[in-house]
């Protein structure tokens, strides 16, 4: 054996200076004495009862992964046979864990959307991988906090490297930076709270934030959270595309100026829920240049376009922004939570984040203080006691290589093209909105269907609800200029074009097979 890599059992572990101490040996116990913290009976299992347990956890894991496709896309029970089921009296005697976990498993966590199913099209449906699964199981057995240095310096390191990866997969310049959160609604928080510091202090007299109506509702959530009034959030309608217009954007910040009033951010979207449309970045960037606006893009789903071949356009795009929202539980397909936050100048957020500045008299935390060139993420955002989210997206991406979710983001744009020629094609379906990033909706016309208005959008829902029966596929319905439609979000990598024509023939039939719904003025 060559090298100077020190024997097992002795020195420091590989990356650990020696200035930081020798790494403390278990104490050896004695024969009479189980290891401790293992003792039965103190909040702990035997080695033995451990094993036994988390191999059949596994089992559990794997047996779930592999049948994703097996059964319907969607469970649910009433309140009733959930409080039947579940609402027991607080247990004063603890039971058998293995049961337990097949009891969950097999009982409760099916009732709810199985979102990695391949005829799931509702919302945005994650798949996660068990690389992230196993990356959780390690991540919460450490107790691993990535927020001070002191206190999980490994964790920091593996979280500023994904965050890097990630950058590099959008292509982020090096300089920016940020943290992972639990998902797009605190990722705009985090974003926006920066932006009013940056540019309100604390005078939030006069402020305005702009969006499009199609903006997600978190960004209302945020507005109402920073202590502005939802009359200080202008939500202007889209354009034809179901895009902010800047024309119209530009309009009424000039009548807003002229009012003395103070706009102070612009939020774009990178794939809106409904329809998946792009809001037009460089051209909002351009605008919130002239007036001085910090522009946030909410790229929660769409930001992942940034990965595949025809998305390459967008790197540059985002590149003009001044914040970024990313979920990798959305197109990145990681378990929740995990989404990100990240900003042209990372030292914005510290600003308003920085422990140091809300510290009152307690010196409590000042020993975890960051010293010279080490970094404490709790200093840039809102979470002290964070979880290692970001070993989810460290261990899958080393675990697949990027190349595969490359793959996997152009197959989810090939589903939706797809989708469309098949539904322009077929004489019972109306395309509603083009394709957008894996999303599309649609309505049904079969023959002697309505011509109300209201008629046809309750048609849309009740088909919907029909198809959810059938226990074969799922998908919901949305609002697009008004009216109901049929939605289909189809990024999952296990899904397939023969997945693709079930479901819609799966529509077609409901569709046909639907009661006349009456026009409003046949009700009684």
């Amino acid at each position: 054996m060559t090298g100077d890599a020190p024997s097992a059992g002795t020195g420091s572990p590989a990356g650990v200076s020696p200035a930081a101490g020798p790494v403390p040996s278990a104490r050896p116990a004695s024969p009479d004495e189980t290891p401790r913290p293992y003792r039965p009976g103190e909040l702990a299992l035997s080695a033995e009862e451990m094993r036994a347990a988390g191999h059949h956890a596994v089992d559990l894991v794997v047996q779930r992964l592999c049948t994703a496709a097996d059964g319907p896309p969607h469970a649910v029970a009433g309140p009733a046979e959930l409080q039947t089921l579940l609402g027991e009296p607080l247990p004063e005697d603890g039971g058998d864990l293995t049961g337990l976990l097949d009891h969950i498993a097999q009982d409760v966590l099916p009732l709810g959307i199985r979102f990695d199913h391949p005829r799931c099209f509702a919302f945005v449906p994650t798949t996660g991988n068990y690389p992230a699964v196993l990356a959780d199981l390690l991540s919460t057995a450490h107790l691993s906090v990535p927020g001070a240095w002191l206190v999980g310096s490994g964790p920091t390191r593996v979280e500023l490297t994904a965050l890097d990866w990630l950058k590099e997969l959008l292509g982020l310049p090096g300089h920016w930076g940020g943290l992972f959160v639990s998902g797009g609604s605190v990722a705009n928080l985090t974003a926006l709270a920066a932006a009013r510091d940056h540019h309100l202090g604390g005078d939030l007299t006069g402020a305005r934030l702009y969006c499009s109506t199609q903006a997600h509702p978190s960004v209302a959530r945020a507005v109402h959270l920073l202590g502005l009034g939802r009359d200080q959030l202008v939500a202007l309608e889209p354009d034809a595309g179901q895009r902010l217009d800047p024309r119209d954007l530009a309009a009424r910040l000039d009548a807003d100026l002229g009012a003395g009033l103070r706009p102070f951010a612009v939020v774009a979207t990178v794939g809106t829920t409904g329809t998946g449309a792009v809001d037009p970045v460089t051209d909002l960037a351009r605008l919130c240049r002239r007036h001085g606006l910090w522009l946030h893009v909410d790229g929660a789903h769409g930001a992942a376009f940034a990965l595949s071949a025809r998305g390459h356009g967008l790197r540059d795009a985002l590149g003009h922004a001044d914040s970024l929202t990313f979920d990798p539980h959305k197109w990145l397909f990681q378990p929740y939570e995990t989404g990100c936050v990240l900003v042209r100048d990372p030292e914005l957020l510290r600003a308003t984040f920085r422990m140091a500045r809300h510290h009152l008299d307690t010196g409590y935390l000042h020993p975890a203080q960051a010293r010279h060139d080490e970094v404490n993420l709790d200093d840039l955002g809102p979470q002290q006691s964070r979880g290692l989210r970001a070993l989810k997206v460290w261990l899958s991406l080393k675990t697949f290589g990027a190349a595969a979710f490359r793959r996997a983001v152009d197959h989810g744009l090939r589903l939706s093209d797809h989708a469309a020629a098949r539904i322009t094609a077929h004489p019972d379906l109306d395309l509603t909105s083009t394709p957008g990033l894996g999303i599309l909706t649609f309505r049904c016309r079969p023959p002697g269907s309505p011509t109300d208005p209201a008629a046809v959008d309750r048609l849309q829902q009740s088909v919907s609800d029909a198809v959810r029966a059938t226990g074969e596929a799922l998908l919901l319905t949305t609002r697009v200029r008004g009216r109901t439609v049929l939605r289909m979000c189809t990024i999952n990598p296990a899904t397939t074009t023969a997945d693709i024509d079930a479901t819609l023939a799966l529509v077609a039939r409901a569709a046909r097979e639907a009661e006349p719904p009456r026009n409003i003025s046949d009700r009684t």
